[in-house]
């Protein structure tokens, strides 16, 4: 008798402010207020920390330990730390534009007189956003022991290759627990018609990006982008959801990165059913996910 499965994912609030509804994203400062990890005790407090000495990293490391720790053996809980990239070239154009006017032309085109945007690079302002959060780790890392990430995983798009390489150059990771970002297809942006969301070849990322390691069978040129349609929604989350199965299945990891887009993160968001929380340029959301592996047998 065949068993089929699939995996429930849920977002577990009451770690961070951007599960509270009384959190406004449009004024939320991640930088100024530790990623929005609040402040509260946990169940583990009084034996892990009796002379309350840890950091609230500390705290919460220990706490997400042992939920995995007690979790049935078909639980898994993980962290993932969804960074958006910094402010790329279609951004500002969007803005010059207007909305209505870039989704009807110009983001169809791969840029006007003065610039490129297709595969859209940094500007100068998201190059700046990405040291911002540079800086941020490192002093997150070093006075607060935020737990760093153990596993990077990014867009193949330039901006988030380019801001994944900047947020994590140079910092004290761990010895066994190096940034060497992997390139996933399935964390790339609403996918068609815009140029901006067009991938340049493999060659091009292994070439400008040497350090990054690829998913199997990454293709060298971008075979999902079309010009004439455009993902839903639904279409969207059924990709955040394949990209989870994978990365839950198959990497043994707790604490994650994923250096990606608005509308991937808003997908991932809805995928796990997190409120709606829209993430700026250069922003980061973390969140708690539980994954339930389910499995039924057929009548």
């Amino acid at each position: 008798m065949d068993v089929t499965s699939f995996i429930k994912y849920t977002n577990v609030s009451g770690f961070f402010l951007q599960d509270e509804p009384s959190t406004d994203p449009n004024s939320f400062d991640y930088a100024a207020s530790d990623l929005g990890l609040m402040k509260r005790t946990y169940s583990t407090d009084q034996e892990y920390n009796p002379e309350q000495k840890k950091t609230r990293w500390e705290r919460f490391y220990h706490q997400v330990s042992e939920l995995n720790l007690q979790a049935s053996s078909n639980v898994r809980y993980k962290v993932i730390y969804m960074g958006r990239h910094g402010e790329s070239v279609h951004n500002v154009a969007e803005s010059y534009y207007g909305t209505s006017a870039w989704d009807s032309y110009w983001s169809k085109q791969d840029g006007n007189d003065a610039v490129t945007w297709a595969d859209a690079h940094l500007t100068e302002k998201g190059i700046d956003q990405a040291r911002a959060a540079n800086k941020f780790w490192a002093l997150e890392m070093a006075t607060q022991h935020i737990p760093a990430p153990e596993k990077y995983y990014t867009s193949p798009l330039d901006r988030c290759l380019a801001t994944a390489r900047i947020t994590f150059d140079g910092l004290q990771l761990p010895a066994q627990q190096p940034c060497i970002p992997e390139v996933k297809e399935l964390l790339r942006e609403v996918i068609g018609i815009h140029t901006c969301d067009r991938r340049s070849s493999k060659t091009y990322i292994q070439t400008n990006f040497p350090a990054y390691t690829f998913e199997p069978g990454f293709a060298e040129e971008d075979e999902m982008w079309r010009p004439d349609s455009r993902e839903s929604h639904s279409v969207h989350d059924g990709r955040m959801k394949k990209l989870l199965d994978d990365i839950f299945t198959h990497d043994d990891s707790t604490f994650i990165s994923f250096t990606t887009h608005s509308g991937s993160i808003a997908s991932l968001l809805r995928v796990i059913g997190h409120r709606e929380f829209r993430v700026p340029t250069g922003a980061v959301i973390p969140v708690v996910i539980r994954a339930e592996t389910i499995r039924s047998e057929p009548s």
